[in-house]
């Protein structure tokens, strides 16, 4: 399902860039990659180990400059403005990166201090209550859990009223509840105008963006609604449940038409890009003590569609 996203306006995008390019010693990270991101827009960036998402955010948020490439973040050029787009974007960092020997209330009257924040105070005490600190205001950083952790860092990129998020990998090694309570700030802030990228490997987060794009070795592979993405690819998904599915699988992935076979608890799911070809393939095995039938491709099965591909270009 479509998440209803922000309104189509005459307004200027929050990120709109074309033909961005960054190579490190000799390698391509990220490989003529052009997006744009709409204002109050949750927009997911996913993709493997290694694909650029990291290179690409800290390009928008001033860290890097492109070695081609052009575009704006939040109006403002991301080369020549690169300072000045600092001190309206939020950044979190893949890994924590505030400072473990200060407590929350330290670390964050010191981002406020770095960005110019007037009335510290204020703002570190605000910041506290909204993001519920307060018991561990206190407590040093360096003793908190992941998600607590990952709170206080979310506090901190957004100390300074930034009118851009960019999250690299946010929620990883964090547990489900403190994930969840995560999105749910995000998408409060969302509805409050701020605008988001953030970089993922989870599935069901991919699905609570408004929209996304899936990048695999430097290379912008698809972009859209998880709806548009899924389409786009073409896969039919079969279910297969009953017994001997571990045996079964072996069997399966020699067969015409097959390109993925994957166990999903009690079920496997196989999946092919060729409609006919595939039903034809698994037609002999439906007399057998398994049942079939076909169901929707996931987000998932797309995106190890892509990049198999991908590594098939010899990109991997």
């Amino acid at each position: 399902m479509t998440l209803p996203g922000p309104q189509a306006s005459q307004s200027r995008p929050a990120i709109d860039v074309t033909g961005i390019t960054k190579s490190f010693g000799g390698k391509v990270v990220v490989n003529n990659l052009s997006l744009r991101v709409e204002q109050g827009e949750i927009y997911g960036f996913l993709g493997p180990n290694g694909s650029g998402k990291t290179t690409f955010i800290r390009m928008l948020c001033g860290l890097l400059k492109p070695d081609s490439g052009s575009g704006q973040c939040l109006g403002m050029d991301v080369i020549r403005d690169a300072a000045l787009i600092k001190t309206r974007v939020g950044y979190m960092a893949q890994k924590f990166s505030l400072y473990g020997d200060l407590s929350v209330r330290e670390n964050l009257d010191f981002m406020a201090r770095v960005y110019g924040v007037p009335d510290r105070k204020a703002a570190v005490s605000h910041s506290i209550e909204r993001m519920s600190l307060a018991r561990y205001a206190d407590q040093l950083a360096q003793t908190l859990s992941g998600g607590w952790k990952q709170r206080l860092a979310l506090a901190a990129s957004l100390i300074h009223g930034p009118e851009l998020l960019l999250l690299d990998e946010p929620t990883a090694g964090v547990d489900p509840k403190a994930r969840r309570d995560f999105w749910d700030e995000v998408h409060e802030l969302a509805g409050q105008g701020l605008t988001a990228l953030i970089s993922t490997h989870y599935m069901d987060e991919a699905e609570r963006c408004h929209r996304l794009a899936y990048i695999a070795y430097g290379d912008l592979l698809a972009k859209g609604t998880v709806e548009e993405v899924v389409a786009a690819r073409g896969l039919t998904t079969w279910e297969v449940s009953g017994p001997e599915l571990y045996e079964l699988a072996h069997t399966l992935k020699t067969l015409p038409g097959v390109e993925q076979v994957a166990h999903f608890g009690n079920t496997l799911h196989v999946s092919g890009p060729d409609r006919a070809l595939l039903a034809a393939s698994l037609a002999p095995f439906h007399q057998g003590p398994q049942n079939f039938r076909e169901v929707a491709t996931s987000l998932e099965e797309v995106f190890i569609s892509m990049m198999n591909d991908s590594l098939k270009g010899g990109k991997g």
